[in-house]
């Protein structure tokens, strides 16, 4: 089997939820310029996700766009998948003719949604437009005024629209304004404001019990103090360790149990986890995309025999600005934390800085600069595909 690695990047609603991803992937034996390589590796994408992976450990619930070429198309190559659980996403440089159309048009009947990627309006794809279902705008090479008029001309179409390249909130508040349905893009990994925000009392609270956790010298009873006060995270935290999760042989009933059993490091961690969460009220995404950097850089400090701990704290908390909307050095001063993690969030330096660049290019889709030591990149992609699975489950378990 060819090397693939595959990536993903969410697609929202209005209301910011996640109803969508969309697969990105590259292959080691494929050359994407070639159209025969370039459908054989959506062939190798389908056939990795569905059967190898399994659709769910990379959407979960969610719909799957995936692009097919001018071949895929001609082959029905959609047929072998479920039509409930993708999306045929349309690349631009398909070529359309009449073999096309009709094979669009035969699988739109059977239920299968079409999306047209980079629309532009023209005469070879207003066949198109009249069954598809969504039209994918990137708003980024249109910019505002062709993006408007783009839409205003698509009001008469029963389609649906979706923003791709959103790149700020305010870029999401007008495309909302003008009707786009979903978005894509990494506004929502930005602070919304970066300037004149003050915590709330709760938000001071939880940065004192995350001060408290990742002190050095913390011992067993100062958390313990802390949680059995709050009923809240009294039964946050047994509800965390009762869980499916870790597979008790028998259930705790103690929050002094509950910390001896999970350790120092393991209750830094749910601490951690569970104050950024508090922290925020943005899309579950957002909390996601933090544990998927924490596990990912984790599991790369492991893959090349480094102590992993600050690792899975830099990658957690390089998402803080984009938790607590407001700028990153800001947000990080109000933690005790130690030179070196500091640098290697703010300025990717160190082996832990190293693996954050990684894992941010991975998480941005760019290619050239997904490596880390010698790991082969297909490694570096079992470890984001571990991360997504671990991330998952641990949102399932906190709240």
């Amino acid at each position: 089997m060819a090397d693939i690695i595959i990536g993903r990047q969410q697609i929202f609603d209005q209301k910011l939820n996640v109803c969508a991803y969309e697969l990105l992937f590259r292959g080691n034996d494929f050359n994407l310029n070639y159209k025969d390589d370039a459908a054989k590796a959506t062939q190798q994408v389908i056939t990795d996700t569905i059967l190898e992976l399994g659709l769910n450990t990379i959407v979960g619930p969610h719909k799957a766009f995936i692009n097919f070429t001018t071949q895929n198309i001609l082959d029905k190559t959609p047929l072998h998948l479920p039509k409930d659980r993708i999306v045929i996403e349309v690349l631009e440089n398909v070529e359309i003719d009449s073999r096309i159309i009709a094979n669009l048009k035969e699988l739109s009947e059977l239920g299968y949604i079409i999306a047209l990627d980079d629309f532009v309006f023209s005469e070879m794809w207003t066949p198109l437009v009249e069954f598809a279902d969504i039209i994918k705008l990137d708003i980024l090479e249109m910019g505002e005024l062709k993006t408007r008029e783009l839409i205003n001309r698509l009001k008469p179409y029963n389609v649906q629209l979706l923003a791709e390249k959103v790149e700020t909130y305010a870029e999401y508040r007008y495309l909302v304004e003008l009707g786009c349905d979903y978005f894509q893009g990494f506004f929502f990994n930005k602070p919304n404001t970066v300037s004149g925000k003050r915590m709330s009392v709760n938000q001071a609270t939880a940065i004192q019990l995350l001060n408290t956790a990742n002190n050095p010298d913390v011992e067993f009873e100062d958390m313990t103090k802390i949680i059995s006060l709050d009923v809240g995270l009294s039964y946050k935290l047994l509800h965390y360790i009762n869980s499916a999760f870790f597979a008790l042989p028998n259930k705790i009933s103690s929050i002094g149990h509950a910390i001896s059993y999970l350790g120092l490091k393991e209750m830094r961690r749910w601490i951690n986890i569970l104050m950024l969460a508090s922290l925020s009220s943005k899309p579950e995404a957002v909390m996601q995309n933090a544990l998927i950097r924490g596990k990912m850089c984790e599991e790369l400090a492991g893959l090349t025999g480094n102590k992993s701990g600050d690792f899975f704290l830099i990658g957690i908390l390089s998402n803080l600005d984009s938790l607590l909307d407001m700028p990153l050095d800001e947000a990080l001063n109000q933690l005790p934390l130690a030179d070196d993690i500091v640098s290697a969030i703010l300025h990717k330096e160190g082996l832990g800085g190293e693996a954050l660049d990684c894992v941010i290019s991975y998480e941005r889709w760019d290619i050239s600069s997904i490596a880390f030591k010698d790991v082969d990149q297909a490694i570096i992609g079992d470890t984001y595909i571990h991360s997504i699975n671990w991330a998952k489950n641990v949102m399932g378990n906190i709240k």
